[in-house]
């Protein structure tokens, strides 16, 4: 027989050197993938919840933005670290906030990106099949999640921006630890650990659904058996049951409460579209057939980070429809929006889905590449594009914005007391060309409470509740209304400006107006 003549010292160094090659093509091909990402999704930094962020944000740096109706801004940050420490960014690095969100936002993208690769590093062999996951997860990266009102990842900042990579941070680590393949590295459970911890400083509900599927997949990666049948269904069924806990022990809901939370209708499956719903099946279907599929060697890992996504995904269902219901004495398990699981379902499926394309279809053609490229992502650009059509698709900072609504409220921002109280109809945001701009992040001032982004804050702090309701019903209509209703609902309320669509009938002054929209005062 044969020996080696080559020492274990040189293979050590030859492994050393392959692996920083394929850290560095991975750090090229996630860097040139983030651009794609980013160019495909767009981004608009006062859109929809980032500027609900924004706005919370602008309030830790100056205190005196937002001194009515403060609840609207501070609330929702009461357990997540981020505005804090975007607000520290911004003080320690001297620049403006528009800026630090832009780097964050870039950032998020690249760790998310890298964060999955290093996740198709424990799924796949071949290197094209890593790039396939990586790269069809990049173009879709704003994918909606079905119907639970969130995407893979924001064309804006938020709390979710940072906890995604440090739950698929997670799901690496706990891959690494958990894996019977190989010796458990503490190293692994460590970057487990601390991905968890960091995404709980960041978002307590998306860390926690990683949680959920950290332990899942200790359990479908065991090397016994009874483990892996048992010690899931185990896990499942505590998980029904802490839901059936916690709606049993939760207090009933108010009238007015139950009010609020029925607006919120993405929290309650009864109320979606039926192609909605098929966004939760087909996901599940897709990797049910992965998991029990024929397997050739080595898809052991893979078979088993899809059946954790089956598991952790039909548990939230059973959740969702058992006591999440319109007709439920209480909305407290519906508040926790236990479909929101399905951010990680959606990934694992993409990075299969991707992984197949490129073994399967693309293989090593340059031109298949491109066309994949071209197709996808001309479609999920296009779709960018149809959500923020009155919008630059890239909102940079120091830009003059293009949106007529924008404009409006940077107007407000500059010309306007910081004490003023403004009123906007109470569905603004949905009226066309105004592409779901936040009135608060960009006119920093403060605003009675609307019923789309305003609803939402209430319906998940139930204490904003009367305030939501009283600013809700004085604004509604605000532009179809006479000068005296205006003055009868807004007057009492301390309001001193209003922003009218440009057709509406008024003898108020107004010092502003374009083709979209007006700015007046009341007498």
């Amino acid at each position: 027989m044969a020996t080696s003549i080559v020492s274990p010292r040189v293979l050590d160094e030859f492994g050393a050197t392959r692996r920083e090659h394929e850290y560095g093509f991975a750090i090229a091909l996630v860097t040139a993938l983030t651009v794609v990402a980013v160019v495909i999704g767009g981004y608009h930094p006062y859109a929809e919840d980032g500027g609900l962020y924004m706005a919370g944000i602008k309030h830790l740096l100056d205190p005196a933005f937002y001194p009515r109706e403060t609840g609207f801004v501070t609330e929702h940050l009461r357990f997540s670290l981020f505005a804090p420490l975007v607000a520290g960014l911004t003080r320690v690095l001297h620049l403006r906030l528009e800026t630090v969100l832009l780097i964050l936002h870039v950032a998020s993208f690249w760790a998310t990106l890298f964060a999955a690769w290093l996740l198709a590093v424990q799924c796949f062999v071949s290197r094209s099949a890593r790039a396939g996951a990586v790269g069809l997860l990049a173009v879709w990266m704003t994918m909606p999640i079905a119907g639970t009102a969130l995407m893979l990842m924001d064309p804006y900042v938020t709390a979710r921006s940072v906890s995604t990579p440090c739950a698929l941070i997670a799901l690496v680590g706990a891959l690494g630890f958990f894996s019977p393949s190989q010796e458990r590295d503490w190293h692994d459970l460590a970057w487990c650990c601390g991905g968890l911890l960091a995404g709980a400083a960041m978002h307590p509900l998306m860390a926690a659904d990683a949680l959920a599927c950290v332990l899942v997949l200790g359990c479908v990666t065991a090397a016994s058996w009874r483990i892996r049948v048992w010690g899931t269904a185990g896990l499942c069924v505590a998980a029904v049951g802490i839901a059936a806990g916690i709606y049993r022990l939760a207090p009933v809901d108010g009238a007015a409460y139950r009010s609020v939370a029925a607006t919120r209708r993405y929290w309650f499956l009864s109320q979606w579209h039926w192609y909605e719903v098929i966004g939760l099946v087909a996901p599940l279907l897709i990797l049910a057939g992965i998991s029990f599929g024929r397997r050739r060697h080595g898809d052991a890992v893979r078979a088993a980070l899809a059946r954790m996504a089956v598991a952790c995904g039909v548990t939230a269902v059973i959740v969702a429809i058992l006591f999440a219901r319109v007709a439920s004495t209480s909305y407290l398990v519906a508040r926790l929006q236990p479909l929101r699981v399905f951010q990680l379902v959606y990934v694992v499926m993409i990075l299969m889905l991707g992984a197949g394309l490129a073994e399967r279809v693309l293989r090593r053609q340059p031109l298949r590449w491109l066309a994949a490229l071209l197709v996808l992502g001309g479609t999920m650009l296009v779709a960018a594009r149809r959500t923020y059509p009155d919008s630059a698709h890239i909102e940079l900072p120091g830009k003059t914005p293009s949106n007529r609504w924008e404009q409006a409220f940077v107007w407000i921002s500059r010309n306007t007391p910081k004490d003023a109280l403004f009123a906007t109809d109470a569905h603004y945001i949905s009226e066309p060309g105004e592409d779901a701009q936040c009135f608060r992040a960009i006119a920093e001032r403060s605003v009675l409470p609307d019923y789309s982004k305003d609803g939402g804050e209430a319906s998940i702090t139930p204490s904003l509740t009367e305030a939501w309701a009283r600013g809700e019903q004085a604004d509604t209509g605000l532009s179809r209304e006479t000068d005296g209703e205006r003055m009868a609902a807004l007057g009492p309320l301390g309001v001193t400006w209003v922003v009218l669509n440009r057709g509406a009938r008024t003898g108020f002054e107004c010092d502003y107006a374009n083709e979209a929209v007006k700015v007046c005062r009341l007498p």
